[in-house]
């Protein structure tokens, strides 16, 4: 399974990567390993949300339910992470990543934190 990770690299500044989670047969469907995970939070973020740079308050995966956010890298890279799909924030030193709604579309997200 594909997951969309968000660092800090050596130049304090944030990037993306592309990470797959092996899954294996169980049962009905595949699975991956276990991830150990502190808590849950649930999100709804306006229609016209657009945060400026700002790194991630802890890690933690975000799991976009039903609408689209775009993420910009302190590369200038963006990109759109739509309905399902999932990303991994871990930049939470340097300048952080900036945060925009797309679409003008309310977005319910869920954060699920690793510390």
């Amino acid at each position: 399974m594909k997951v969309t990770r968000i660092y800090t690299g050596a130049d304090g500044k944030s990037h993306f990567e592309e990470m797959q989670y092996d899954l294996r047969r169980s049962g009905v469907g595949m699975l991956s390993e276990s991830i150990p995970v502190k808590g849950m939070i649930l999100r709804e973020t306006p229609a016209d949300y657009d945060l400026d740079f700002h790194p991630a308050p802890r890690c933690q995966f975000v799991i976009n339910l039903d609408a689209a956010v775009e993420i910009e890298v302190g590369d200038g890279s963006k990109r759109v992470l739509g309905p399902g799909e999932i990303f991994l924030a871990e930049d939470t030193t340097g300048q952080g990543h900036i945060s925009r709604a797309v679409d003008g579309k309310v977005r319910h997200s869920i954060f699920v934190t690793l510390e």
